[in-house]
């Protein structure tokens, strides 16, 4: 019995070491096939390497082979009814060979137990049991018989990387495996006694065996010397992801840029892409997204998506806080679409009917083969809808984070350049910005279907400003969208472009007319606003001249302008005739209209004394309110709200060093209000050696520096000081201001609320 017991303590390990690889990869998948998989495969070929054992050695593998064959075509069978996939199983085994490893490499995690992502995994655990029974049972070798299930063990833990935990009990549960084989069949010692040995040989064969003992413990420990710091370094690093090696599939220039597909589905407005079903309760329009465009050269915005084969649930992107989640699922059933980009609902949780790819970046899915008529999938989504009350107050990130949103191709056109910093120009908040470009392209433009697609630098520079005989100032939504998302990168406003449908909410056809863009802005705790710069009436739209003429930046022509006359001009406006005063008794209409309007002007007057006392009593506050601590901390929120009002706000990732430098940058940049050049030598006798035009914050810097790091250490006079210069700086930065931006700068409310509990 007892060694009955022993026999089968070898092959029990092996099947529990096999099996504990299926554990340690399953950790990445979605589900535990994989697991069950790899444990009959452990069973199946260390079962077959038992029974066999007895036979001549060069019969085993062909024998463990043919089990394998059968093995796993029927773990490709379980794993495609998993996966709900109905192509043939020779096609299903076919492909899962061929593409085995580079799917399993390029999966998203979590993988999904599809025929691709198990075929792998099975295959080397099957090899791992055979060659492993045959050295630890056949031939005896129980350690050397390990090492295949701990190569097996190694390459799951390379496999899985950084996308899972340590795998603490995994492995100490293998070592125990091993150990325990050891010791059960570790023979007993049976030798001859030294007792009836001289005591010669004795003292010889005890200092042989202390002497191999020895030198056993000093290799020990010079290999704990030599490679214990390296062993230790590895165990605290982070592991290095397979997948970084691996190209992901590629989209061709179409589905790279869609956005240049927007002009040929506005031409063919009837063409039907798609027929979409019920989504959400409720008439309307809901957007299906095409794809997520995040990067901009200056000639193509691009989706630059890193994409990773998916299975039917995709991993959850952030959600935002405090805001509901709402699970809405539509089938889909594409008819003229090509390409392989996927419509679906933002933001996709799941995907059934058909294999994908997905940028867990972007949100944007694709199809690995091409789409084709009659494709059926069905989408699940998780939605969320914001309180776009807080947008007003709501302010855009900054920093390396957003870098790849703010980031415009080299060679802006001037015009393009000035158009922004005027709209940008008295709109510190992000969403007064935003709402300026929005309102700015609406009013201005037209929306037209033939207008020819481009969106590079030419391409919106003629939009914007090109003449209207002659094709200027209009085009599809892929100009309208482009353009509002390359103005607010060059206001500071982390912005993308997105191509889609707009998909009645009850189901139907989705047709070329239906394509739309839009852009989108980034904002803090709200995540991603869409805005809509498209015209909002079929109004003529206002002439761009009415509200911006790009100026040539070289100088005047040398023509003069024609010598002033004390004739009466030509163009001079008709006399308007006095109104008639009725005959009737009681006020005439004239009389009502001058005391609303005069009372309506008192509102405004009063509104404006009380903005103007709130602003002067805020400052006031900031200023001679608390200890020096305080008071050079109310300079600062001077400074940065004079930059805010200037349409240049600090970012918030500035040191107080660095946020001087960028004040200063942008007081050398030439504005759309720079003084002309006539006034330049009196500008230039009042400006000071440091050539900003505008006041030192050298003492401001200084005095913020120390209340960030010794706050205790504080003074009466560098907070005086501070407080002079963040005064001096923003006057004379408003005196940059034309009139009626100087006093807007006066009345602006932003100040009050920019920095709520820190009056």
């Amino acid at each position: 019995m007892v060694r009955w017991l022993r026999a089968a303590v070898v092959p029990l390990a092996l099947m529990v070491l096999i099996a504990l690889c299926g554990t340690v990869l399953g950790r990445i998948y979605a589900d535990g096939l994989l697991l069950r998989l790899v444990a009959g495969a452990a069973l199946g070929s260390v079962g077959v390497g038992v029974a066999v054992r007895r036979l001549p050695s060069w019969s085993v593998a062909p024998i463990s082979v043919v089990a394998l064959a059968g093995y796993a075509t029927a773990a490709l069978k379980i794993a495609a009814g998993h996966a709900a996939l109905s192509d043939p199983l020779p096609q299903i085994v076919t492909d899962a060979l061929v593409n085995g490893i580079p799917r399993l490499l390029t999966a998203m995690i979590p993988v999904e137990s599809t025929p691709d992502t198990v075929v792998v995994p099975v295959i080397a655990a099957w090899l791992a049991g055979l060659a492993g029974c045959e050295v630890a049972v056949r031939a005896g070798r129980v350690l050397l018989g390990c090492v295949p299930a701990a190569a097996l063990y190694g390459g799951a833990l390379y496999v899985v990387g950084p996308n899972a935990g340590s795998a603490g009990w995994p492995t100490l549960t293998f070592a125990g495996a091993v150990v325990a084989a050891l010791a059960v069949t570790a023979r007993p010692a049976g030798g001859p006694s030294l007792a009836g040995m001289p005591a010669k040989t004795r003292a010889a064969v005890r200092g042989r065996a202390l002497a191999g003992s020895a030198a056993g413990l000093v290799v020990l420990l010079g290999l704990i010397a030599a490679l214990g710091p390296w062993v230790g370094g590895r165990v605290t690093a982070t592991p290095v992801d397979p997948r970084r090696y691996v190209e992901p599939p590629r989209v061709d220039s179409l589905d790279e840029s869609p956005l240049n597909r927007i002009s040929g589905w506005a031409l063919a407005p009837e063409q039907k892409l798609l027929e979409v079903g019920p989504s959400v309760p409720g008439k309307g329009k809901v957007r299906l997204r095409l794809a997520v465009l995040p990067d901009y050269d200056g000639i193509t915005w691009r989706v630059g998506a890193t994409y990773r084969n998916a299975g039917r649930v995709l991993p959850r992107p952030p959600l935002l806080p405090d805001v509901p989640v709402t699970r809405v699922t539509q089938e889909i059933t594409v008819q003229e679409l090509t390409g392989r980009l996927l419509p679906v609902v933002p933001t996709p949780a799941g995907v059934d009917g058909t294999r994908i790819a997905y940028d867990a970046a972007s949100g944007t899915v694709i199809r690995p083969e091409e789409l084709r008529p009659g494709l059926r999938y069905t989408v699940t989504s998780d939605t969320q809808e914001p309180d776009l009350n807080l947008l007003p107050a709501a302010d855009s990130p900054a920093g390396d984070e957003v870098a790849r949103f703010l980031a415009v191709g080299a060679g802006v056109p001037e015009p393009i350049q000035r158009l922004a910093d005027e709209l940008a120009d008295g709109n510190g908040a992000a969403y007064d910005r935003a709402t300026a470009i929005e309102e700015f392209l609406a009013e201005h433009y037209r929306m037209v279907a033939d207008a020819p697609s481009g969106h590079a630098y030419p391409n919106l520079s003629y939009f914007l400003f090109g003449p209207r005989d002659r094709g200027g100032q209009r085009g599809t939504s892929e100009q309208f969208a482009a353009s509002f998302a390359l103005l607010a990168r060059l206001t500071g406003l982390p912005s993308r472009v997105v191509v889609g449908f707009a998909a009645p909410k009850a189901g139907g056809p989705v047709t070329g007319g239906d394509a739309i863009a839009w852009p989108e802005v980034l904002f803090d705790d709200l995540g991603w606003v869409a805005f809509d710069p498209l015209p909002k009436s079929d109004d003529p739209p206002r002439p761009v001249e009415d509200d911006f003429t790009p100026k040539p930046s070289t100088a005047p022509p040398t023509s003069e302008p024609p010598p002033a006359t004390d004739l009466p001009s030509a163009s001079a406006p008709p006399a308007v005739a006095a109104p008639a005063v009725p005959a009737g008794g009681g006020p005439s209409r004239v009389l009502v209209a001058s005391g609303t309007s005069g009372a309506a002007l008192l509102i405004l007057a009063a509104a404006a004394a009380t903005l103007l006392s709130m602003r002067g009593a805020l400052r006031r506050r900031r200023l001679s309110t608390g200890g020096p601590a305080e008071r050079i901390t109310g300079a600062w929120f001077e400074f940065t709200d004079a930059l805010r009002l200037a349409g240049r706000p600090v970012p918030a990732h500035l040191a107080a060093t660095e946020a001087a430098a960028f004040a200063a940058e942008f007081a050398t940049a030439p504005t759309a209000t720079t003084p002309p050049a006539a006034e330049e030598p009196r500008l230039r006798r009042a400006t000071p050696a440091d050539g900003t035009g505008l006041p030192p914050l050298d003492a401001l810097v200084t005095a913020v520096n120390t209340v960030a790091f010794a706050p205790a250490s504080a003074t009466d006079e560098q907070a005086r000081r501070a407080g002079g210069q963040a005064v001096a700086y923003a006057t004379a930065l408003r005196q940059r201001r034309s009139w009626w931006r100087r006093a807007w700068w006066s009345l602006h409310p932003g100040p009050l609320r920019w920095h709520p509990g820190r009056r």
